[in-house]
């Protein structure tokens, strides 16, 4: 199994960190790629969009020719795990800073964001979350978080922070407002790992 890490901007290294002990600790054998070009979309089963700059990453998936390759691959059913600005571009609502900002969304999830919305980067704070179905104490590190405002369809809320959502999923979507790259627990990476194995595990064979 490999699972890619989307390489163009922000916290690459620290998920690359938590998911190679996510493999070791599920005893799953696999690899990490960096994504970097879209013929590397093709070589993974998962993707993570790590937390960074939202708009710096979405003109970027557009340079490096990686976003219509991408969306090929969610269509396909690629699971995809997004932290902080990448839980603003699984979004298919975003506030006006995202519309100022000319931040094209990736629209994947049924789900509204708020970019900022906890403050700025002096305003960063940690806090134990219950994950419905991942964690009852999970170390959420929040740095220039967004926050996800609605959610309708099928996306489901799995956390908040007073009464706030910080977590959210829609089938092989899932989202976070924290940063679980930025603690030693890989809770919230087995838990991805897992249910890519399991849709590659359930994906339709090819055979007559």
């Amino acid at each position: 199994m490999n699972i890619g890490i989307l390489s163009v901007q922000g916290a690459v290294s620290e998920h690359e960190i938590s998911m190679k002990r996510a493999f070791l600790r599920r005893g799953i054998e696999g690899k990490v790629i960096k994504v970097k070009r879209a013929d590397s979309l093709r070589e993974v089963d998962g993707l993570i969009i790590p937390g960074g700059e939202s708009s710096t990453i979405s003109r970027l998936l557009d340079r490096f020719e990686l976003r219509e390759n991408l969306l090929e691959r969610a269509d396909e059913g690629m699971n995809i795990m997004g932290t902080c600005a990448g839980a603003i571009l699984l979004a298919k609502e975003g506030d006006h800073s995202v519309g100022r900002t000319d931040t094209e969304l990736l629209g994947l999830m049924d789900m509204s964001v708020v970019r900022n919305s906890f403050g700025r980067q002096r305003e960063s704070f940690e806090r134990h979350l219950e994950v419905s179905g991942i964690a009852r104490d999970f170390p959420g590190v929040f740095i220039r978080a967004p926050s996800i405002t609605r959610v309708w369809g099928d996306c489901r809320a799995l956390s908040s922070v007073e009464g706030i959502v910080v977590a959210a999923q829609e089938g092989n979507y899932l989202a976070l407002s924290f940063h679980p790259e930025l603690t030693g627990d890989t809770r919230i990476h087995e838990y991805f790992l897992d249910r890519t194995k399991s849709s590659i595990l359930h994906r339709p064979s090819k055979n007559c």
